[in-house]
């Protein structure tokens, strides 16, 4: 109710004022009295109220810069306006959605060069401009504006009292200092390979620092920054896609931000090709690193290797460690310490083999990333139904011998004994540590993988001494396995509780695999399938030896899987008309009628939190809607003329549409829920 009543007012206000500009522009210039032949500053001042805001010349995923239209008299000419470095504004909407823009808030002073001629009489000149703009809170309004100021052209240069204004917002602009690499990182990724990642190497080496990209009709570049964290220098990783049809771009431009959100905020043009690879590989740009620098890093690579023990990726490797314990500990110590050796090879091979994998990465022009893997929603998938397998074999559900593959071998360290199981246990230790990036450790990768391939070797190695060691230090203390119980019947029960911790580490992995509700549910039905197909294998193929069995529990997994996961529908989208809504009506659906454009903020966070979901998409099916997106990024008279029907300044505007046509659609408020949507879909269905 709260937030309803909230919704109204905001509209209400928004009706009230809707012939008001809320952001006060102003043109000023630098000099009251001027010579001929002299270059002036002139400048728009805007000044908006709290909460509200305009673009830079790129608007981001959101939002459309100033313009100028300049109204001068003969011998006057003006330059293209100099934008000062923005304000980067990030709106997570949801767990899939960011939205990204740039922005300014407050005040803004927008700095425009103009050149007077030679042969300008004496006297004055009226300086004209009228000003176009996108202010935007809850709403989004285009807005205008005619502005005015005197010149006085004559034999002496004075300033105005605006000057030392004018002055403050240039020091803002882009300067063209430091120098800066791009190159691709990688293939092109997704579906329809559009999508690839930018690698910026800048070596001003300020930091923090980010890339605001310039504006593209044919590619977008990513909000998102991800900060490499090289040394003596700044890299930065930035998402790329393409339009359809369009070749991936040659150069990238836009402006590099150093110290980024402090006093000394500065920022350098950059207009530069892109690089099939890195033009310069990280190990030669690195520096030297001296002795004192490496033993530091390799430190916090050991400690952080310490710290994988106890991360939740790695507890099903610890549930099996403890029990193998348990199952070594009538063995002979020595027996015990050659366990614990070969356990500690399998972890060291494994992070060597790591090792060269990101040197050859690396010596291909791209960075080698820790956790690049685990991101990918198969790698996802697969780990959350082995560790969710692993749990179902320790609860007994069913059982893999040795020779059954990666599951086999994991069963196998918890029921048998051996160099192998010992020497795999260490590799599977290695394999559930990938998703997790420990305290101490992200430092030490990003370190290694600016370094030489020895380094990177040395860095992995020691990562792995980390992780192996508590075990190893185990099995070399004959004394310590004294204080554990004696092996018997009661080692079923223990391996049974064993499980629940495994199942804990995959409850963890669908948290994080899964990026909404949907997405939740979707994979938890799938591990229920899952295990009902282990199930069946373990009743009916291992114990009761029936055949077919296997063949049923296969077929099972198969078909849960793309039952579950495919087919996941959108909302079918028509283009809207008053007249396709009115057919539509006629026809007997109701309408659901979408205002919005590219360049609205809020229109975005409305679709991405109330329209564009599963519930609403079931709700819009369930009563047979049809749906219409109103696009009004760019002008048209239609729409316009639509919002002011409804006595909306600007977009978003959402109205639900009965089935009769005799009766008025229903206007919903500027900030959606998904009850505030489904509500009036349904009351438009009764």
């Amino acid at each position: 109710m709260k937030r309803c009543l909230l919704a109204c007012m905001l509209l209400l206000s928004a009706c009230a004022a809707m012939a008001i500009n809320r952001t006060q522009t102003r043109l000023v210039l630098s000099l009251q009295s001027a010579r001929p032949g002299q270059t002036i500053w002139a400048g728009l001042e805007m000044k908006m109220p709290p909460d509200w805001h305009v673009y830079w010349t790129n608007g981001g995923d959101a939002g459309s810069a100033p313009t100028l239209e300049w109204h001068l008299p003969k011998g006057v000419t003006a330059g293209e306006i100099q934008w000062p470095i923005p304000r980067k504004m990030v709106d997570k909407v949801s767990d899939e959605t960011t939205i990204v823009t740039y922005v300014y808030s407050n005040t803004v002073v927008l700095p425009v060069a103009l050149k007077l001629d030679a042969a300008l009489p004496p006297g004055p000149l009226d300086i004209k401009a009228t000003a176009h703009w996108q202010e935007c809170a809850d709403i989004c309004v285009m807005a205008h504006e005619d502005d005015s100021t005197t010149l006085n052209i004559g034999a002496e240069t004075k300033e105005s009292d605006d000057a030392a204004e004018i002055e403050q917002w240039r020091k803002k602009l882009p300067d063209g200092a430091g120098a800066a690499s791009v190159s691709w990182d990688g293939a092109p990724r997704g579906p329809k390979a559009d999508s690839r990642a930018l690698l910026i190497d800048w070596t001003k080496g300020a930091e923090p620092a980010d890339f605001y990209p310039y504006a593209n009709t044919d590619f977008d570049v990513s909000g998102l920054t991800e900060d490499l964290h090289a040394p003596n220098s700044v890299r930065l990783r930035k998402g790329v896609h393409k339009g359809d049809g369009a070749n991936w771009p040659s150069r990238v431009a836009g402006i590099l931000v150093g110290k980024v959100g402090t006093p000394d905020e500065f920022a350098t043009t950059l207009d530069a090709p892109i690089a099939a690879t890195a033009a310069t590989s990280p190990t030669k740009s690195a520096a030297p690193v001296s002795l004192v620098v490496l033993l530091a890093k390799l430190g916090a690579a050991l400690l952080g290797g310490l710290i994988l023990n106890v991360m939740p990726c790695v507890l099903p490797v610890i549930a099996l460690k403890v029990l193998g314990f348990v199952n070594q500990s009538k063995e002979h110590p020595r027996r015990v310490r050659q366990l614990g050796l070969v356990y500690g090879l399998g972890v060291l091979a494994s992070f060597l083999a790591l090792a060269v994998l990101a040197v050859g990465v690396q010596k291909a022009g791209g960075v080698a990333n820790w956790g690049d893997a685990i991101r990918n929603p198969h790698v996802q998938l697969a780990m959350t139904v082995l560790i969710t397998l692993v749990a179902l074999n320790l609860f007994g559900v069913f059982e893999v011998t040795l020779g059954g593959g990666a599951m086999g071998a994991a069963t196998d360290l918890a029921s048998r004994q051996g160099f192998g199981g010992a020497f795999f246990n260490g590799v599977l230790a290695t394999i559930l540590a990938t998703p997790c990036t420990a305290p101490f450790l992200t430092t030490a990768l990003a370190f290694a993988f600016t370094q030489s391939a020895a380094t990177i070797v040395a860095v992995f190695l020691t990562i792995g001494v980390g992780l192996a060691l508590p075990f190893v230090l185990i099995c070399f203390q004959p004394r310590l396995l004294k204080f554990l119980p004696k092996p018997g019947a009661w080692m079923v029960r223990f391996k049974v509780a064993m499980g629940f911790p495994v199942m804990a580490t995959a409850v963890w992995l669908v948290w994080v695999s899964a990026r909404d509700q949907d997405a939740v549910l979707r994979l938890g039905l799938f591990l229920v399938v899952i295990a009902c197909a282990a199930w069946i294998w373990g009743e009916f193929g291992q114990r009761s030896r029936r055949g077919g069995a296997f063949a049923i529990s296969l077929a099972l997994a198969v078909l849960g899987y793309f039952a579950i996961f495919s087919g996941k529908a959108e909302i079918d989208w028509q283009k809207w008309s008053p007249e396709a809504v009115d057919a539509a009506r006629r026809g007997g659906h109701l309408a659901l009628v979408d205002f919005t454009a590219k360049s609205c903020l809020n229109c975005k966070i409305n679709k991405a939190t109330s329209i564009e979901i599963p519930s609403t998409r079931a709700k819009l099916k369930q009563l047979n809607a049809v749906a219409f997106e109103a696009d009004y990024t760019y002008e048209d008279p239609a729409i316009a003329q639509a919002l002011r029907q409804f006595d909306r300044p600007g977009v978003p505007l959402v109205l639900v549409y009965p089935k009769d046509p005799s009766k008025a659609p229903e206007v919903l408020p500027p900030i959606l829920t998904p009850a505030i949507v489904q509500g009036a879909l349904q009351r438009a269905a009764d």
